[in-house]
């Protein structure tokens, strides 16, 4: 069964972001509920690699991916983009896209900071997800977050990380990597912390996570379990890291795929 893509450009928050989607043969953005991925910090469309195209494949569903602002190929940052970053694309900007493309109840699937901005709009929105599965998600701020963002750092400035990183996003590389760990590693980041936001979460939800995730432990899919009023189910995947849908593209899509059918159409 084919598929097709097509991306472009929307306006959302007073910028021009990238946007692209997967529509199965006989599908339809506007018909059926429709898979919204949200990428890592450091992330664009083509970050994701395949993975959107191969769960919208096995679930029968459209998918729409978009660059966050000055991430990809979407409007590069001008300034310092200040204030909490998941608030501002939950509230403001995730509404402005689902609304301009149709879209009144996504399935949420966030990959880390991505996976917080599906919690923070679940949380503000609750009415409508169909569902959310928050891939290696923060709600608060660990040791071992921050920690591995300075190792980030030292790479970016040091290693590879750099080159690697402006295969995606151009000249648009630096500014987006320091705003990222800018905002990350202020002093008044090891106070944020969204666990009180996550009771008003209804919606069916599911948790993924590495078993050996460089950025989180165990105690973020215990806080986000233990927090939401919903249906919940967790995916933990051994020999794993930050990234499952990278590093163990199998077992997560199957994970997902199941979650997915079981959900009300």
């Amino acid at each position: 069964m084919g598929h097709a893509e097509k991306t472009f450009y929307l306006q959302a928050a007073g910028h021009r972001l990238r946007v692209r989607t997967i529509i199965p043969a006989g599908g339809d953005l506007q018909a059926s509920p429709v898979l919204v991925f949200l990428h890592e910090g450091l992330g664009c469309i083509e970050i994701w690699r395949t993975f959107p195209a191969m769960l919208s494949q096995k679930v029968g569903l459209p998918a729409l991916i978009y660059d966050r602002y000055g991430s990809g190929g979407s409007d590069p940052l001008q300034g310092v983009y200040s204030g909490n970053p998941f608030c501002r694309e939950a509230e403001v900007v995730l509404p402005e896209i689902l609304s301009a493309c149709g879209i009144e109840n996504p399935i949420l699937i966030g990959h880390s900071d991505g996976g917080s901005i599906a919690l923070q709009y679940a949380s503000r929105y609750p009415g409508s997800p169909t569902a959310i599965i928050a891939e290696a998600a923060h709600v608060f701020a660990e040791e071992l977050t921050l920690s591995s963002i300075r190792k980030a750092v030292t790479a970016f400035k040091e290693g590879s990380l750099r080159e690697k990183l402006a295969r995606y996003h151009g000249d648009r590389t630096d500014a987006m990597f320091r705003n990222w760990a800018d905002i990350w590693l202020l002093p008044e980041s090891r106070k944020w912390n969204m666990q009180a936001f996550l009771p008003e979460i209804t919606c069916p939800l599911l948790v993924v996570q590495g078993e050996k995730d460089e950025y989180g432990t165990m105690a973020q899919v215990d806080a986000i379990v233990s927090g939401v009023s919903g249906r919940t189910e967790k995916l933990i995947i051994p020999d794993c890291a930050h990234s499952p849908h990278i590093q163990a593209t199998e077992a997560t899509l199957e994970g997902m795929a199941a979650f997915i059918r079981l959900l009300p159409r």
